[in-house]
């Protein structure tokens, strides 16, 4: 097949449910099996090679194999170019892997009881919700960094991408800088911020930090313009192409006469596209989404990863050199 069997294979070649081969594999009792069904799966299973995950088999031991996925907001893809698509589907190929089954919840977080374990997705989450999920003991994992040292996650390093972006410009001469963006309140967002403004500060360079009120791209661009800046870092992605036509607007060209850098993908989907390859970082998000599934295993399955120390993981971003961020010659920096 190219790729490793899965339980799911199994269930095709035989024509029968997965959790009627988990059930054989298991050599479970509790439900009854006719006998040709047994053997036709055994057939498979030896002729496929099919070796089971040692994790999932540790699941199995204490639990339903269902594992069930929480959003804090809409995040289902309309398209493959949704933002939370590549997550959805690291944690299904996971748990296809582990044969496990998903549950996606979207009424309340009351009923994650349903799954052996749950794993919470969404950008921003409330802290008063986490409390209450770590008090009630039940197993759960974010995908994404959260503010408290109770929460177990599987999260992006964006601030350390961020800073070495900010390196890459300062490298180029840059001397001026601007982070346009909310900055929070979502950890996501403050974690950009505090790349950046750590990483100038470390270059001792002048950062400024231009927060869009409920203004628009062109008024914050005149801003930053003003302040004699010369490479932008644009927290949302999607914006793109808006910053780079506010910035011909103000008779600047990108990366002619300003460099723009943008911190990830974007998170609305049907964004139009800048007309350059833009400089930025890639978010890990398949790979998230599927060590997220890997750490609830080992969390419902009692295993070393219920330590919370552990259980705390941040993974690298690709940084991606783009079209967009250039030397600063000293002609701009002098505006």
């Amino acid at each position: 097949m190219g790729r490793r069997v899965t339980q799911r294979d199994i269930a095709r070649m035989t024509g029968v449910s997965q959790a009627t081969v988990s059930v054989v594999l298991n050599e479970t009792g509790t439900v009854r099996i006719a006998p040709e069904t047994r053997q036709r799966v055994l057939d498979a299973i030896r002729a496929t090679g099919y070796v089971a995950d040692v994790v999932g088999r540790r699941l199995a031991d204490r639990s339903n194999r269902i594992l069930g996925v929480f959003t804090y907001e809409p995040v289902f893809p309309s398209a493959t170019a949704d933002f939370y698509h590549p997550f959805l589907v690291g944690i299904e190929q996971r748990a296809e892997q582990l044969g496990c089954d998903l549950l996606l919840f979207t009424s309340g977080p009351h009923r994650m009881r349903l799954a052996d374990g749950c794993i919470v997705l969404g950008r921003s989450i409330g802290r008063d919700e986490l409390a209450r999920l770590v008090a009630e003991h039940h197993p759960f994992v974010s995908v994404g960094r959260r503010d408290s040292p109770d929460v177990p996650y599987v999260g992006a390093d964006y601030g350390a991408a961020t800073a070495a972006l900010v390196a890459s410009a300062v490298g180029l001469g840059h001397r001026r800088l601007a982070y346009v963006g909310t900055g929070g309140p979502a950890e996501s967002h403050l974690d950009r911020l505090r790349g950046f403004a750590d990483a100038c500060l470390a270059a001792g360079v002048f950062a400024t930090h231009e927060p869009r009120r409920d203004d628009t791209l062109t008024d914050a661009v005149r801003r930053v313009l003003a302040a004699g800046v010369t490479g932008i870092f644009l927290e949302e992605p999607a914006d793109a192409a808006e910053l780079i036509a506010a910035l011909a607007g103000h008779g600047r060209d990108v990366p002619g006469d300003v460099s723009v850098v943008v911190l990830g993908e974007p998170t609305r989907a049907g964004a139009t596209p800048p007309p350059f390859d833009v400089t930025r970082f890639r978010t890990p998000r398949r790979e998230m989404g599927w060590q997220a599934v890997d750490r609830l295993t080992e969390i419902v399955g009692g295993g070393s990863g219920s330590d919370t120390a552990s259980r705390q993981t941040l993974l690298a971003c690709e940084l991606v050199p783009g079209e967009t961020l250039k030397s600063a010659s000293a002609s701009k920096e002098s505006t």
